[in-house]
């Protein structure tokens, strides 16, 4: 009866254990679970930091991001300039217009393009175009990579920016100097998985 009451109590304390450890892995934000790794790109990525985007003193949650990269940083200039494969991947959970995604592309390329950065407006144009409305539940990623970035909703590949130079002041919309969100900036540059 003691050896059978030891080997219960040492399973039920694996089993504890072993979900602790987990726990301490992975991630959960608004309900969603993150995992601490991502295969995108040929690459592994690790999950460098996740937080909200809040709108108004009422924090609307509007969209939650999360960044995986290929090392760990908190550096926001060597993550941007990197020539490394970068997952940005945000869920709205709030539902937003074509018209307003456009404009908020806009102005947070124009904080965060400063000279001596000039990007194309043809390249402006053509990334703007790609903007779709989004939709409660809908999964927009942008997958850099030393060419450019490719940009997917819902795991289909709506458009591509072809040229590093405008991929980096898309990042930098998150990253840069001046981020739509602090906040958030501040989140995904955790630097830890």
């Amino acid at each position: 009866m003691r050896r059978r009451l030891s080997l219960v109590c040492t399973v039920i304390f694996s089993m504890i254990v072993t979900r602790t450890c987990f726990e301490a892995r992975a991630a959960e934000l608004d309900g969603a679970q993150l995992p601490p790794t991502q295969s995108a790109g040929g690459k592994t990525l690790y999950l460098n930091g996740y937080g909200l985007r809040t709108y108004s003193i009422l924090g609307i949650h509007i969209y939650a991001a999360s960044l995986c990269l290929e090392h760990l940083s908190s550096n926001p200039e060597q993550i941007i300039r990197s020539p490394e494969t970068k997952l940005l991947i945000v869920r709205f959970e709030h539902n937003v217009g074509v018209d307003e995604a456009r404009k908020s592309w806009v102005t947070g390329l124009e904080n965060n393009c400063i000279a001596p950065c000039r990007l194309d407006p043809e390249d402006e144009q053509r990334f703007l175009s790609q903007v779709p409305a989004m939709h409660a539940g809908d999964n927009f990623t942008l997958l850099f990579t030393q060419t450019g970035a490719t940009v997917s909703v819902n795991g289909q590949q709506i458009g591509t920016i072809p040229r590093r130079q405008f991929a980096d002041a898309v990042l930098a919309t998150f990253l840069g100097p001046h981020p739509a969100s602090p906040d958030l900036e501040r989140e995904l540059l955790r630097g830890h998985s």
